[in-house]
């Protein structure tokens, strides 16, 4: 520099310094007291006012100056650091802190460099190599401290973004001119005068800015930091970590020179290659990768408090012609995930999944059983959320390929499976759709997903549970009222004996005599089978099983319902099965009779009898209104609901608890406006010989020889 360079560097640099004493002075008597970055403001406009004087007294790069820009630096790094941490949360510093830590090192290696230059900047070589390695430490420190400035201010909330305005402007200022004066630094050998004349003036005025912010009101911060910036932010300084290590490298190789030095930089070289070969092909460490540093360095993609709001918001509103409590249910998960559409698949008593409920998903053909007792076991075991594009890949962590139905993973549109677990129960899942922005599921998805598919089970249990309740407390009154019923008809048919004992005594004529007997007889032994037909009632059988003829079965009934309804015969396989006789019959006449009311006059009801391999199946058909899914799985069986105009809704129930007592069961296949299926499925006589025949032999001894 000329001496006028010199002199105007000077006069520069303690205008710079007077600058930041005052803002240093401003901050402290006229500054807001409760701003969290007050006191990392003013030790950093005292430390700038000292590195400015000492630059004006010394010059700008001797040794104290340079430490006096390290300290400044730092002190603006601190200064980020507290506006990130205003909120008081320690969430927002996730992302934030790694980054702070890794400026402040490579700033302290300032310190390093000028101690080596110290003792050996008399050789060229080490010389020329400090100064670049020093311009690189420092556009870093720019380079990162610019992208702290920018998260910060563009993760801030509107509110809040006009504290951040004149602070942020000021320190953008300071590191933007650092990082083009160590870059022309770095690119030419040397420092640009005109850069270091100004300097001092320049962050004065910078100075005069975080004054100005300092004073403005407001002490909380609200910050909602970029997901994407916040990998910028890391990318970056992996990339500028990777070039600062390959600067560092090459040029110690090439002061060590000869051989060494050349095979030193090709295998540094191969070594680069080969990371860059199994980090970039590999989806496995890369995506591991991904989701560690996600889950520990940033914040979470949800709100989680909106999100819990919105869930009990949905769940627990109720009202008259709205969805019912299982599409609510459905709704409440599917929003999470932003999916269009759901479903809900609630485990029976076979542990199989049927489908309860639909929310906006009216298409999707769903079979009546939709998932299999093993699946339903495996999501016991595991409590695994089903992520159906990878079951699509064939991609599985603890064996579930084997039990994913295939309607699911051959419906593109199904995106998840979510099992609703209670006390390590399964009580059911959710199935949804994929949503319309293409993305895949990640841990945080899996974690939300899975707290909140508890808490549903939670709901769908005591939901249960209360419907139980008052079942047991209709079954109460039932019986009560049948037992009035049964003292009536018992006082009844005690009345009619004794009419017909005084008949026998005091009648005139014969014939009467004779007749009015046979009537009173014939009433009393049928008020007397009714009496012992409800004693009965709820309990098991008292008869044995025998073996019956299906087909038989079913021509009876058409015989019986012939003047009624048509009733046909489709087939009528010679089936034989062990059940007991009055209790069949009573059964499927409960059916027949189900589906005569449900066709319409003169639409046949259709019976079959078959053989399906261990078993004999009677089916009954018909093609009247249909039932929906969730009456067949919520209603049909349960007593005191009937889809009847006054009916009681005790046949369907009573006619699966007697079948259930044969050791049969009752498989059901319904759709509205189509028609409706009632398979009755009874073990054929040779399967029940042959197992009661086992059974007797292990219920036996072992003899002794």
């Amino acid at each position: 520099m000329t001496a006028f360079e010199l002199y105007a560097s000077m006069i520069c640099y303690l205008a710079g310094g007077v600058l930041s004493a005052g803002a240093g002075f401003w901050i402290a008597r006229f500054g807001d007291p409760k701003r969290p970055d007050r006191a990392t403001s003013i030790a950093a406009c005292f430390i700038t006012a000292t590195w400015c004087a000492l630059a004006a007294s010394l010059g700008a790069f001797e040794p104290e100056t340079r430490l006096a820009e390290t300290a400044r630096n730092l002190a603006f790094i601190a200064m980020i650091f507290r506006q990130f941490s205003a909120d008081g949360r320690d969430e927002s510093l996730k992302p934030i802190r790694p980054v702070i830590i890794s400026l402040a090192l490579v700033q302290m290696f300032q310190p390093i460099l000028l101690f080596i230059n110290a003792r050996i900047g008399f050789v060229p070589e080490i010389a020329a190599l400090t100064f670049e390695v020093s311009a690189v430490l420092n556009m870093l420190v720019a380079i990162g401290a610019l992208v702290l400035l920018h998260n910060l201010y563009a993760g801030a909330g509107a509110a809040s973004r006009h504290i951040l305005r004149w602070s942020g402007i000021a320190m953008a200022a300071i590191f933007a001119y650092d990082l083009n004066l160590y870059t022309v630094a770095y690119l030419t050998g040397a420092y640009p005068d005109a850069l270091v004349l100004v300097r001092g003036a320049f962050s004065g005025a910078a100075a005069g800015l975080i004054a100005l912010g300092g004073s403005t009101a407001g002490a909380g911060l609200q910050f909602r930091p970029s997901r994407a910036v916040t990998f910028q932010t890391l990318s970056l300084l992996v990339i500028s970590s990777y070039l600062l290590i390959m600067v560092l490298v090459t040029r110690s190789l090439t002061l060590l020179g000869g051989d060494f030095a050349r095979a030193g930089q090709v295998v540094f070289l191969v070594m680069g290659i080969l990371i860059a070969a199994i980090w970039i092909p590999s989806k496995r460490i890369r995506g591991w990768l991904r989701v560690t540093a996600t889950k520990h360095l940033f914040q979470h993609r949800y709100d989680y408090r909106e999100e819990w709001l919105r869930f009990t918001q949905t769940i627990g509103r109720g009202a008259s012609g709205g969805p019912s409590f299982h599409e609510r249910a459905v709704k409440a998960v599917a929003d999470i995930t932003d999916s269009p559409a759901g479903l809900l698949l609630v485990a029976n008593e076979d542990s199989h999944l049927e489908l309860m409920a639909r929310w906006n998903w009216p298409t999707i053909e769903v079979p009546a059983v939709a998932g299999s007792a093993a699946l339903s076991n495996w999501f016991e075991r595991h409590g695994h959320i089903l992520d159906l594009d990878e079951v699509r890949e064939g991609i599985e962590h603890h064996g579930e390929l084997e039990h994913v139905p295939e309607w699911l993973a051959e419906a593109e549109d199904i995106w998840a499976l979510v099992p609703l677990t209670h006390f390590d129960r399964l009580v059911g899942a959710i199935v949804l759709a994929r949503p319309r922005i293409q993305r895949s599921l990640d841990w945080e998805d899996f974690d939300l997903l899975r707290v909140v598919g508890q808490q549903l089970a939670s709901y769908l249990s005591e939901q249960a549970g209360q419907q139980a309740l008052m079942d047991a407390s209709r079954f109460d009154e039932f019986n009560r009222r049948m037992a009035f019923v049964m003292h009536d008809i018992k006082n009844l048919a005690s009345q009619m004996s004794l009419l017909s004992a005084n008949a026998q005594k005091h009648a005139d004529k014969p014939e009467f005599r004779a007749d009015m007997l046979v009537t009173l007889r014939n009433s009393s032994e049928k008020l007397s089978a009714l009496l012992a037909r409800l004693g009965r009632y709820g309990t098991n059988p008292s008869h044995e099983l025998v073996e019956l003829e299906l087909g038989s079965f079913a021509k009876r009934l058409s015989e019986r319902f012939k003047g009624v309804h048509p009733v046909t015969i489709e087939k009528a396989g010679k089936v034989r099965v062990m059940a007991d006789g009055e209790s069949l019959e009573q059964s499927l006449i409960h059916l027949v009779q189900n589906a005569i009311d449900a066709s319409e006059e003169g639409s046949p009801v259709h019976i079959s009898v078959t053989r399906q391999g261990l078993n004999g199946q009677i089916d009954i058909i018909d093609a009247g209104q249909g039932m929906s899914p969730d009456f067949v799985r919520s209603g049909l069986f349960k007593p005191f609901i009937s889809s009847k105009q006054g009916g009681f809704g005790i046949g369907a129930f009573e006619a699966r608890e007697m079948i259930k007592a044969m050791g049969g069961r009752i498989v059901v296949e319904s759709r509205e406006e189509v028609g409706t299926r009632f398979s009755i499925i009874l073990p054929v006589s040779d399967t029940h010989k042959i197992a009661s025949s086992f059974q007797t032999d292990r219920a036996q001894p072992d003899k002794v020889a």
